[in-house]
């Protein structure tokens, strides 16, 4: 059932804060869960949107297990409205809001649907919340820059601090200006959450000539750690609970926060289809410009195509014949040295074993006569380099071996097993000794 109801049209956007994290771990679902029911427990109009990639587990938390999500919008199988999940106070959930990252991949027209969808329906909320995924994922970082105000979640881990220092130096890189506010998380106490802080802004201000704000802490108690257990957020208990007045603390640093920040014009919705725009023109830009000024992208995109093609027809043998002479015809309008070598690089590709003995003789045939026209030209280039030899009739050397009646006789005597160059160089040796 739709947690969706009619609410009166808002004038001004919604404020936006991002609660993200440098690693996973740090509790910033936990963070964001309990922040979004603070501020609707004060009769805020909040919207929660669980965007975390690896662990979309917000509403997990509460006990609530949707059965559609942002995805079942996306395919058209339902409208935005339709997945809300309501919490206490009248907190709105979108679960699945990770899937927004998929609306760069999407058709125009269908990107446009899901994201003016998302524009309509964050304009009733006094707040907007967005549980990112953490680390440096291109979807999480979309979702800081989408928002006005960044809560960064830190815990006195010495890797949340290296972790956190790394997002914040991607973001600087990727042009973010804001400022982010950092919250220590798991802190022992005040002390040791301003301590962790300045560690951290001390070193943005050194090695990335930035500072950071500091929105507060959350202390480590045994209350917060069994509210995940018991899927009830602190948040839900009494005001004069310890651990329910350190997000009313903190709801109020956000407030203080926000008041000195500009109001966004547009909200995470406007900005998530700029960044359509952006990436659809990026996209339809640099197939184009490699298609035009690469001409190995070009060919190379031709032959696809062609693969496509004769796929689709692989009974067609005239086809693959016409296909086959013009590359041929291509590849022979300057038969250098590289042609040779393309043309035997393409002859040992063939795959000549799947040939019957009927198609290897017909081949071999037409080969021979390929070869009969190309070896005539190779046999005159090399006659010109060899030396000339005058080719006369046979005749007997009666000088060396003597009268040939003498050398019949001699055959006629000579025991079996003897050769005829034996037979003849001990005649021309004895006529040699007797001259």
């Amino acid at each position: 059932m739709s947690a969706y109801k009619s609410r009166k049209h808002k004038v001004n956007p919604p404020r936006t804060i991002a609660v993200t994290g440098g690693k996973g771990g740090v509790g910033k679902t936990s963070i964001a869960l309990n922040l979004a029911l603070t501020l609707a427990r004060q009769q805020k109009r909040v919207l929660l949107l669980d965007g975390d990639t690896d662990l979309a587990n917000v509403s997990i938390m509460l006990g609530l297990y949707p059965e559609r999500t942002l995805a079942n919008v996306m395919v058209g199988e339902c409208c935005l409205e339709d997945i809300l999940l309501e919490a206490d106070y009248g907190l709105h959930i979108v679960p699945g809001a990770s899937g927004v990252q998929e609306c760069m991949d999407m058709e125009p027209e269908e990107s446009f649907r899901v994201l003016r969808a998302l524009s309509k329906l964050e304009r009733h909320y006094d707040y907007v919340i967005t549980d990112t995924a953490a680390g440096l994922q291109p979807a999480g970082l979309h979702m800081i820059a989408a928002a006005e105000l960044a809560c960064i979640v830190v815990t006195p881990d010495p890797a949340s601090l290296t972790d956190a220092f790394s997002l914040i130096k991607v973001l600087r890189r990727r042009g973010y200006q804001r400022m982010p506010s950092v919250l220590i998380n798991m802190a022992q106490g005040a002390s040791q959450a301003r301590s962790v802080f300045q560690r951290l802004d001390s070193a943005a201000r050194r090695h990335l000539q930035c500072s950071l704000h500091y929105i507060g802490g959350i202390w480590r108690d045994e209350t917060l750690r069994q509210s995940v257990l018991t899927q009830k957020p602190v948040a839900l208990l009494p005001l004069a609970d310890p651990s329910c007045r350190q997000f009313i603390t903190l709801a109020d640093m956000l407030n203080v926060r926000l008041s000195q920040l500009p109001a966004r014009k547009a909200g995470i919705a406007a900005y998530w289809h700029s960044v359509s725009k952006r990436q659809q023109v990026f996209r339809q830009n640099t197939q184009t410009t490699s298609a035009e000024t690469n001409p190995r992208e070009r060919c190379l995109q031709a032959v696809s195509e062609l693969d496509t093609v004769l796929a689709q027809t692989p009974d067609s043998a005239m086809l693959r014949y016409d296909v086959f002479i013009r590359l041929f015809a291509l590849l022979g309008r300057m038969p250098g040295n590289d042609i040779i070598e393309i043309i035997q690089t393409g002859l040992s590709a063939i795959a000549w074993e799947s040939l019957n003995p009927e198609q290897r003789e017909h081949l071999a045939t037409h080969l021979r006569h390929l070869v009969d026209e190309i070896s005539p030209v190779h046999t005159h280039a090399n006659a010109q380099s060899l030396p000339q030899v005058e080719l006369t009739e046979p005749f007997y050397d009666r000088i060396r071996f003597g009268d040939q009646g003498k050398l019949t006789r001699a055959l006629k005597g000579q025991p079996p097993g003897v050769s005829l160059s034996q037979l003849l160089r001990s005649i021309a040796g004895k006529e040699n000794n007797g001259s």
